[in-house]
């Protein structure tokens, strides 16, 4: 399920910047862009994601700014090993009104703000990036929901719209047996070229074709399984993959129901009408079933 959340806090030490970013996918897939000095706590930082998040694709990118104190000063050494280079390179490769830019020097990542070498980070510090973590995990989750509830209810109207339709093939169905009767008997003349027909004899076949092509148990399963979604939808929690195995079922019964009305005329042409405009209703509940938990 796509979300966005970014949240930050000032401390005595450092400015903290935290945002995550979620789009659907099957597992949860998290993606890190942290600075080096974090490099340490992804794992701390990934448990309390997984805690609160159980799919989709997290972009996370955290920014920390030191703004005071001893860890907030310059690192020396890699400054040195700035300026030496430069100087190696400027050797090498001499050109006129060559100078160090200190401007793109203390731009570098961990110039500032890592009090030397091999600085460790606070544990009142590390704290906060946790608290920040979890924080920024609720905002998405919140953000999430709504969006979540939002769709829930689309697929809902959806579902009304696949009970309205099958009603409409349920009424159209009462009229099969007739149609089969007219159906069996202009077929039966045309080969039978004016010869008696025996009118118990084409009730049966008329009654047999109609019993192969009779509808009803699909349309009741087409239905039954259309209030089963509206109540996952109701009962919350994870229900991506329940989802999916439903609408798999009632792909399948609108599938059946195509196959079965070739031979009702136009009244098998308005319910396969109707038919197809189901299984448009059910692929779009489909579609939207991937952005749900």
């Amino acid at each position: 399920m796509t979300g966005f959340a970014r949240v930050t806090r000032s401390t005595e030490e450092a400015e903290i910047s935290l945002s995550l970013k979620s789009v659907n996918h099957r597992g949860l897939d998290m993606h890190f862009h942290l600075p080096p000095e974090l490099d340490a706590m992804e794992n701390d930082i990934r448990a309390v994601i997984k805690s609160g998040v159980a799919r989709g694709h997290l972009q996370i990118q955290l920014s920390l700014t030191r703004t005071g104190g001893a860890a907030a000063g310059l690192n020396r050494p890699l400054l040195a090993l700035y300026m030496n280079a430069f100087r190696e390179a400027a050797s090498l490769y001499p050109a006129s009104g060559q100078q160090p830019d200190l401007n793109a020097a203390l731009r570098i990542p961990g110039m500032l703000g890592m009090g030397g070498e091999g600085a460790e980070l606070s544990e009142a510090l590390s704290q906060a990036i946790l608290e920040i973590t979890a924080e920024a995990v609720a905002a998405l989750n919140a953000f999430r929901e709504r969006e979540g509830a939002a769709t829930a209810e689309e697929m809902r109207q959806r579902c009304r719209n696949i009970g309205g339709l099958v009603t409409r093939m349920d009424e159209i169905r009462a009229g099969a047996v007739p149609a089969f009767l007219k159906r069996l008997r202009e077929k039966l003349a045309d080969l039978l070229r004016g010869a008696a027909l025996d009118p118990q004899r084409l009730a049966q076949e008329a009654a047999i074709l109609a019993d192969r092509s009779d509808i009803a148990e699909e349309l009741v399963r087409l239905r039954t399984h259309a209030a089963q979604l509206d109540a996952i939808l109701s009962a919350g929690g994870e229900v991506g993959k329940r989802l999916d195995f439903l609408l798999q079922e009632m792909n399948r019964e609108a599938n059946t129901v195509l196959s079965k009305t070739g031979g009702l005329g136009d009244l098998g042409l308005t319910i396969t009408e109707l038919a197809l405009a189901a299984k448009s209703e059910i692929d779009k509940i489909r579609e939207q079933s991937l952005n749900l938990e």
